[in-house]
């Protein structure tokens, strides 16, 4: 078996093939199951314990310099077959998946840039919120629907956080610090405790916006609905506003605006009525005024709040809420090249 070994050691030396099929031909003489390196190894269970002892050494170097030659041929092989591609290296590379901007993103700019222009300003506060802020301030006795658990998410019920229920704790933040003229306007996510479904889900995406002043009235507020939903949904726009119950509005309204799909004449997405209901609003409660330390003798003013999410179902007609934090890509790519 030495001089076996030997032969073929000297055949691997000697193996002169080239070209992208030289490492399978060395394979199947030397290293593959019927090669002349694997039948030695065959060969070798039949020897003698005392034999084995002297040969071993002598295979597995063998084994090891065939091993080492057919790398050497596949590398050689790789490297040529990619030298012989006939590539166009002109040619444009692979289109990438270009981003875009999220729809409620989108219509939350839209929202703060109509009200910046009309003079307010941003606030932001935090979104874990002790009940004091987040109701009491407000008008919301402990005894209030909206405090029950099944609405509200508590983190701490002792002495007492949760998760905010609405931005208006911002209008409450901003009120304590800051004595009128105060004109604000407060974007951010808000939570509640509810089922998800086509529409409603655990968090959504207000803003609401808050304006104190001397002599502020309710035709005030009326004029600024106006003016923001001409701007949003086109000037042919007009609004209704029905009264309504808030805890920390007095009075209180719920605004409707024309049908931007069927533009009033009526249709499945209002319902046949014409009118979309987008948001409430009413004149701030003098109670909560001077719960904020407010005079509320001198000033008054007005607050309203709408969901973005809303607002972008509306203005591209989706019909379930819960695609918005989905994060599928082929409905965001839809939104691709509206920046604002």
């Amino acid at each position: 078996m030495n001089s076996r070994i030997e032969e073929i050691r000297q055949a691997i030396r000697e193996f002169s093939e080239s070209g992208s099929q030289a490492a399978d031909l060395f394979r199947q003489n030397f290293t593959g199951k019927n090669g002349s390196v694997s039948k030695l190894f065959d060969d070798f269970r039949t020897l003698p314990k005392e034999e084995k002892a002297v040969l071993g050494k002598l295979l597995n170097e063998l084994k090891n310099e065939a091993a080492a030659k057919l790398e050497v041929l596949s590398s050689s092989a790789g490297l040529a077959e990619k030298t012989n591609r006939n590539e166009d290296l002109g040619l444009p590379g692979d289109s990438s998946f270009t981003g875009s901007r999220h729809p409620i993103s989108i219509v939350l700019n839209r929202v703060i840039g109509i009200f910046n222009r009309i003079g307010f300003t941003i606030a932001d506060g935090p979104e874990i919120e002790d009940v004091w802020h987040n109701f009491d301030a407000l008008n919301m006795p402990e005894s209030h629907p909206a405090r029950d658990m099944q609405d509200t998410f508590f983190v701490q019920m002792d002495p007492g956080f949760v998760l905010r229920t609405h931005t208006s704790n911002v209008q409450i933040r901003v009120m304590e610090k800051q004595q009128p003229p105060i004109r604000i306007l407060a974007p951010g996510r808000v939570y509640r405790n509810e089922t998800i479904s086509a529409r409603a889900h655990c968090f959504f995406h207000q803003v609401e916006g808050l304006n104190i002043d001397t002599g502020v009235s309710f035709a005030d507020l009326k004029q600024v609905m106006l003016t923001f939903s001409r701007e949003m949904f086109g000037s042919d726009t007009k609004i209704r506003l029905r009264p309504s119950y808030f805890p920390f509005t007095e009075i209180s309204a719920e605004m409707d605006v024309t049908c931007m799909i069927c533009g009033g004449s009526g249709c499945p997405v209002c319902k046949g009525s014409g009118w979309v209901e987008i948001l409430g609003c009413g004149m701030v409660d003098p109670d909560v005024l001077q719960n904020c330390g407010i005079d509320q003798n001198k000033y008054s003013g007005y607050a309203f709040g709408m969901g973005i999410e809303r607002i972008a179902m509306l203005n591209y007609g989706i019909n379930d809420l819960r695609v918005f934090s989905t994060n599928d890509s082929r409905f965001l790519s839809q939104f691709s090249g509206i920046n604002s």
